[in-house]
Formats: C-alpha cells, structure tokens, sequence
C-alpha cells in the first residue's frame, strides 16, 4: 500500500479540497496504482475487487483532467445498473464539487425528455447504462465530439447482463482519439477480446487479494432443505446477531416472500428489486446507507457496486448459480479492510453450484451445523435488545461537503444569452466573494441555478438584488431543488 496522499499527487487544488472534504486522505492500493497513470492519459484494464475503491480511481483524474469551459461532455462513464450509475455521478459531483464539475446521469425507467434537456445543458460528465446511452447516440441527444475519456465500469456484469454487444456499439461511435478506461471484478475471455480491439497498448493493472475473494471475509456455508430455509434464517439471524446484513435471493418472488416473513416477526427491514419503481429501489438504499433499517433483502441487483460502509454480514439465502456472483454478492461485506462474514444455504440438490463455486474462490467453504436451541437462547435476548434498538443514522459522506452550499435560483438563462461565465464573472466581483466560492451553474431556457459555496449564500442573494447580469436584472432567491 502506497504511503503517498492524495495531494502528492500534483491534483488541481480543488479536487484536493473535496477529497479533504470527504474525508479522502490515504489512497487504496487501486487508486495509488491507478492515478498516475490515467492522469497521464493512458489505456487502462484494472482488474480489482469490489469494495476496492474503484469509482474514486478514475473519477478523482477525470475531474482533474476535464476542462471546465467545454460546455459538451468530455467523459462517459458506462454502468451495468441504474443504482451504480446514480451512485457513479454523485461520487463524481462530489469529488469535482469546486472544480463546478456537471455530471448527468442517464438511464432506463426514467423520462427520456427529462435526460435530453439536461444533456442540452453544460454537460462534462455522462454517467449512463448502456441501453439508454445509445439511445441517446441514436436520437443525436448525447454530443460525442468532445468526449476524451470512456471509462467501462463493473465490465464482466456488462457481460453477465448481456450488454457487451450495447457497449460495442457506443464504443464504435466515439472518438478514436481518446483515452479508455475498463474496470472489473473479474475478466472473462470476452472482456479480454474488447480490450484488445478497442485499446491502445493498454496498462494492466492486477490489485492482489487472497484468492478471488478478500481475506476479510469469512465465510461459511450451511445444508438444509428448501422447507427449513426461513427457520434457519431465523436461528442464524439471532446468533450472529448482524449490525446491518444483506440477504440475498434468487428471484423477486423469493425477496418478497423473505420480506414479508422477516417484517411479521418485526425486523428492521426492506427490500429491493428490478421489479420495484426505480424511486422506490432508490429510495430503499438510501435508507439502508443511513442505516434506518438492518436487513435488506435484495436480489442480485444490489450485488454489484453499490458502496455501503460497514455492512456486516451477507446471507445468501439462495445459493447463486453463477459463481461470479458468489464473489459480487458477498464483497458486500468486508469492504475497506473491515471484517465481515458471508452465511450460504444450499439445498441438497444445488452441490454441482457449490463445487463450481468452491473451484473459482480457490478453497472449500467451511461447513456449519445448524444452531442449537441451547445456542439461540443464550443469544436472544442480545438480539431482542438490538432489533428493539433504534440506531444512529450515518450521515452522508458527502453531507460535511454540501453542509455549507446555497442553490440559488435565477429568473434568466439561455434565451436572454446568459452563460455559466457571465454568471462566474458577476458574482466573483461581489465584495468578499471569489470564483471559488461559486460551485456548479445549470443553465436552462428560462432559469439558472447557482451553487454558492462556504456559507456565502445569504451575501449573494443580497448582493444580486441589485446586481445585473449581463445588463440584465433578474429575480433571485434561494432554490429548493435537488
């Protein structure tokens, strides 16, 4: 592990400002290896766990790189879920937050019109699932003819979702002068194939770990009949006693039956999965980051990507079949050098899965019995006292950094020629304020939003009452958007 910062690393002084901001200060192994050389604009195929700090590895020299007076995108960031795209663009916004980087974040399930006006605004980040990205190529919605970076993240899912032919497709109608960046778990021959015809002489990076999976996980594996599954559930649940555990199932119909069951005996608990309204999976995994409830119960939608600190355990209630699953579902655990624990159920008849698996992790699962009932009364009443106990909620990493920020609303944009800079140039001149204390500006027909930064909004607002813009006086106050 490097022992260098992140300010050693000659980052613009803003960037070095919000990683400071979030609590950034140490790189990973991932990050240390990965900076120098994308900052040098170089080809990359990174081959790292999850959990590893992938997203900030390349979204700390994207922001760097980007220029912020192009007004078209200069970085596209490929997704294979909705919920790691969201959760790609806030990390983005928040590490570029004083370089005023604009990320836009576009993606199935959500208005296609909505997406198009906010890629007609100053764009220089797009973070997006393939379909809905090439969608946007098709319809000439997305520009392209700025873009310099493309940056392919959790690769091996693209392909596991079958979404490599998508990528493929995007990839063709870039730029060729530009630089790529491919990011996996795992790389499958057809992960490798796409990197050797769309790379040039890419740097491979290999981080290291114990096995495929991470040497802070232990892990264990219990046999019992499909008809016994949900009362072992139960038995393991008030023994292990978890802080914040995902349960895993196969299939929605199974979540939702686990749900139910878990919620009639009073857990803490939700669920989420692809057959849920996209506001509502959001919704539930900014509750479980709060730590509003402890049990989340989740098809493999929330396997891959989605950063949740400090989650204790992971069940898998039914055995994936795939075994790369095995190894995203249960590196939901042990993240950032924590320990954890991954608990399996296999049913008699799912051993062919277990050996598959048990030969890619590279080591056998050790076996369990199940708990006694002499086990489970020494633990119960622990375990009342804890799902009875209402936690802490975690504040947002990103919540020190937007603390001190005032989204102010301006009654004039592109129709009476208002652009970011004329927004920049006004306001910097006010007394007591600078250029760094303006954060991001949208610029839409009718209105602008300014993001005023260290506490300075009530000045401002003050101030633009009688301050014109571009000769133009326009109303001001203070806006309640996200």
């Amino acid at each position: 592990m490097s022992e260098q910062l992140f300010k050693d690393y000659n980052l613009t002084e803003e960037i070095v400002r919000a990683l400071e901001s979030l609590n950034y200060e140490k790189p990973t192994e991932v990050q240390s290896e990965v900076i120098p050389v994308a900052l040098a604009k170089k080809d990359l195929v990174v081959k790292s766990q999850t959990g590893s700090g992938k997203t900030a590895a390349f979204g700390i020299p994207i922001c760097d790189l980007i220029d912020w007076k192009e007004n078209k995108p200069q970085a596209l960031i490929l997704t294979p879920t909705r919920e790691l795209a969201a959760q790609v663009r806030e990390d983005i916004t928040n590490i570029g937050r004083f370089k005023r980087i604009k990320a836009t974040a576009v993606y199935g399930k959500q208005p296609f019109a909505k997406q198009k006006a906010e890629l007609k605004q100053k764009s220089h980040v797009v973070v997006g699932t393939p379909g809905r990205v090439l969608d946007h190529i098709e319809k000439g919605t997305l520009a392209l003819d700025r873009l310099e970076y493309l940056v392919i993240d959790e690769a091996d899912e693209m392909l596991n979702m079958g979404f490599i032919e998508q990528v493929e497709a995007i990839i063709q109608e870039l730029p060729k002068d530009r630089v790529t960046m491919l990011f996996s778990a795992t790389l499958p021959e057809d992960v490798e194939k796409l990197c050797h015809k769309y790379m040039q002489d890419p740097v491979h990076i290999e981080i290291k770990a114990a096995g495929v999976t991470t040497a802070t996980i232990e892990h264990s594996l219990f046999e019992v009949k499909d008809a016994d599954k949900f009362a072992l559930l139960k038995a393991v649940t008030i023994v292990e006693n978890p802080d914040s555990c995902i349960i895993f199932c196969r299939t929605q119909e199974h979540v939702d039956q686990v749900a139910e069951q878990l919620a009639s005996l009073e857990y803490p608990c939700a669920k989420i999965h692809g057959g849920m309204e996209q506001g509502d999976r959001f919704a539930v995994m900014n509750e479980f980051k709060r730590g509003e409830f402890r049990y989340l119960v989740a098809t493999d939608v929330a396997a891959r990507g989605i950063d949740i600190e400090n989650i204790t355990h992971v069940i898998n209630y039914d055995l994936p079949l795939e075994k790369e699953s095995y190894v995203h579902r249960t590196g939901r655990t042990g993240r950032a050098g924590k320990t954890g624990k991954a608990i399996t159920f296999m049913t008699p008849f799912e051993e062919k899965f277990l050996i598959e698996i048990e030969s890619y992790i590279g080591f056998e699962i050790p076996r369990r019995k199940a708990p006694s009932e002499e086990e489970i009364a020494v633990r119960q009443e622990a375990f009342d006292e804890k799902i009875n106990f209402q936690p802490a909620i975690k504040k947002d990493k990103n919540e020190q950094l937007n603390q001190d920020i005032m989204k102010l609303y301006f009654n004039g944009g592109k129709k009476k020629k208002i652009r970011a800079l004329d927004f920049v140039g006004t306001i910097s001149r006010i007394e007591g304020i600078t250029a760094e204390d303006i954060g991001i500006i949208t610029i839409q027909d009718n209105v602008s939003y300014v993001d005023i930064l260290n506490g300075k909004g009530p000045l401002v607002i003050k101030a633009m009452k009688n301050t014109t813009v571009k000769g133009k006086l326009l109303k001001v106050h203070q806006a309640f958007i996200q």
